[in-house]
């Protein structure tokens, strides 16, 4: 009888430690939301004219790009990151030294084939 009662009482007890004013994780304040980015309907063009021609063109004509990222994918950055005009200038000027000839960038190795590395990052030509 007693037994059945200790079992009891370990199957409706609490446990007995409590923090008295919640876990340190509780008073963090929560993160604010990440502001949206506003995107032109230019960019938002760019962006859909982009897209075709990594899905549909790209494949079909074959990967030619001498540079990690490639173009299109620079000229998207660009635009994402400078705005469309200046964005779309700095793509056009990436296509234009689009060409196998040795240029002063850093090279990167992908699947055994060299490649210039010339990211769109920010600060680039301010």
């Amino acid at each position: 009888m007693l037994s059945n009662l200790l079992i009891a009482s370990f199957l409706i007890a609490n446990p007995g430690y409590f923090e008295p004013w919640g876990k340190d994780a509780d008073l963090k304040p929560p993160a604010p939301p990440a502001p949206k980015e506003k995107v032109s309907i230019a960019t938002k063009l760019a962006d859909a004219v982009i897209k075709f021609h990594q899905e549909v063109i790209s494949p079909v004509d074959g990967p030619r790009s001498h540079y990690r990222p490639s173009s299109s994918q620079y000229m998207q950055q660009a635009i994402h990151s400078y705005g469309f005009l200046k964005g779309f200038i700095m793509g056009c000027d990436r296509l234009l030294r689009e060409n196998d000839e040795e240029w002063v960038y850093r090279t990167v190795q992908y699947d055994g084939k060299v490649y210039k590395y010339d990211p769109a990052k920010l600060n680039k030509y301010e």
